[in-house]
């Protein structure tokens, strides 16, 4: 059960969260999709899906690092995470406040050169980038890399404020995955849901 002091000190990281979310969004909001900070009820189910022990895992779209926070939250060691985070105003507040956690400041659909753990070396990319606002060879680009980051039999955590799934049905087609629902956070603002995507033979093979 949560004390006193533990809410008030989420509540206030949440309140500094929204102000640097709000101020990203208000330089580049073609960047920064939405002006509202992940909450860390959704945080919690996305990180959920992380086994702590079962190595490196990469965040795609690291914001103010509200979920990046839960990530860690797990008992993942902070140095088998790396967080994508393509404005340098939000990814220069990402290096002062997680210490440990290699940011970066690259493309996600262009991030394998930079990745330590290089292809196949992920167990998990937990994304909260907007896909549903991006064109579908822009989904294409970036789901193919993170499927080339990710291990055999690993997952691609992505959450989205609509009840479908943030993937066109074409492009999960196309790179040959499958879909299945998480669950739904209605306390978030506005409420989300999370999505997970494998390769289709691996969910085959269930």
């Amino acid at each position: 059960m949560a004390t006193k002091g533990s809410v008030l000190t989420e509540r206030r990281t949440s309140a500094s969260d929204y102000i640097k979310f709000l101020h990203a969004w208000i330089r580049k909001p073609r960047q920064t999709a939405s002006i509202v900070p992940s909450s860390p009820y959704l945080g919690r189910m996305m990180a959920s899906q992380i086994d702590p022990q079962g190595g490196p895992v990469i965040e795609f779209g690291g914001g103010t690092g509200a979920l990046t926070r839960q990530i860690l939250a797990t008992g993942l060691p902070s140095d088998q995470l790396e967080v994508v985070e393509i404005n340098e105003t939000l990814a220069r507040n990402l290096r002062r406040s997680l210490h440990g956690v290699r940011v970066i400041e690259a493309p996600a659909q262009s991030v394998l050169a930079e990745a330590a753990g290089g292809a196949g070396g992920y167990q998990c990319v937990i994304s909260g980038l907007p896909l549903l606002a991006m064109s579908k060879s822009l989904q294409h680009a970036i789901v193919a890399e993170a499927f080339r980051l990710l291990r055999p039999g690993g997952a691609f955590i992505q959450f989205t404020y609509s009840p479908r799934p943030p993937l066109a049905e074409s492009v999960a087609d196309a790179l040959d995955l499958g879909v299945e629902r998480i669950g739904t956070i209605v306390r978030n603002v506005p409420p989300a849901t999370v999505f997970r995507y494998r390769r289709a033979a691996d969910i085959a093979q269930d």
